[in-house]
């Protein structure tokens, strides 16, 4: 597992200068922010490469720091992802992928998510994230989405529980809207959409959400993901496993059709 920070893009590397910077002139982050008028968080933020710099906090801090201007040169240069570092990789293997399979238990999978609803996701998030940080994830989680319309188009497939589709994230009229793009998505000839059963005595995936992905080259790999960071797996035995474990889930789950009925009837009842 890799840290829970957004990814850093070289968002690291100015922190580090500034941090530098900072110390050399015997500085606390809690002084430097009073000299340019940010605070305390934000200062520390910057230096671990968590949050962008905004406004004059880069010339601000170049002077108060006598930089001589070479905060303001790397600042000119600044990149930050605003994706949590451990899915950079991953979503660079989803964007290229000719088959992505996914298992989710407790919340619709961001490939499937609305606007409104990915907000109400991000908006969930533990510590809080800023408005600016939300928006610009919602962006990336849509523009993901172009995977599904990309041609040639990949085979996808997702596996849902019952409670993604019935847990009032963002309230009914968010899920609402939700479930009638999850069916949208659905008629996709690419596309298929099954729900596992929450009465089913045998469960196949019960450790927990998976992808499972093809890349051009057909090589397979299986990603898994956790609280604080995710892997790849693509090593044998393990990989053989996942795929195996996910087409019995399949078999497991209520056909597509039958699916597309249920989440149908449950979005007619909100």
């Amino acid at each position: 597992m890799h840290s829970g920070e957004p990814g850093s893009g070289n968002a690291e590397m100015f922190g580090a200068l500034l941090r530098f910077y900072r110390e050399r002139s015997g500085l606390s982050q809690e002084a430097l922010g009073a000299k340019i008028g940010f605070s305390k968080s934000q200062v520390a933020m910057v230096e671990r490469g968590a949050r962008p710099p905004k406004g004059d906090f880069v010339p601000r801090a170049d002077e108060a720091l006598g930089a001589q201007g070479a905060l303001v040169a790397a600042g000119a240069t600044l990149r930050f992802s605003h994706l949590p570092a451990w899915t950079e990789e991953y979503t660079e293997q989803e964007a290229v992928a000719v088959a992505l399979h996914r298992y989710e238990n407790h919340v619709i999978p961001g490939l499937l998510q609305t606007a409104e609803y990915a907000r109400s996701v991000f908006g969930c998030h533990c510590p809080p994230l800023e408005d600016d940080e939300i928006d610009a994830r919602v962006q990336i989680r849509l523009a993901r989405q172009a995977l599904l319309r990309r041609r040639p188009a990949p085979v996808v497939s997702f596996v849902l529980e019952l409670i993604t589709l019935t847990r009032p994230i963002g309230g009914e009229d968010v899920l609402k809207e939700q479930l009638n793009h999850v069916l949208d998505i659905a008629r996709m000839r690419n596309v298929e959409v099954q729900v596992m059963p929450p009465d089913r005595r045998t469960h196949s995936a019960l450790n927990g959400p998976m992808v499972l992905l093809e890349n051009p080259a057909r090589e397979q790999r299986a990603y898994v993901e956790g609280q604080s960071g995710g892997f790849f797996v693509t090593e044998q035995p393990e990989l053989s496993d996942l795929f195996a474990r996910y087409g019995i889930l399949r078999a497991q789950a209520l056909s597509p059709e039958e699916s597309a009925k249920l989440i149908g009837q449950v979005a007619a009842a909100l």
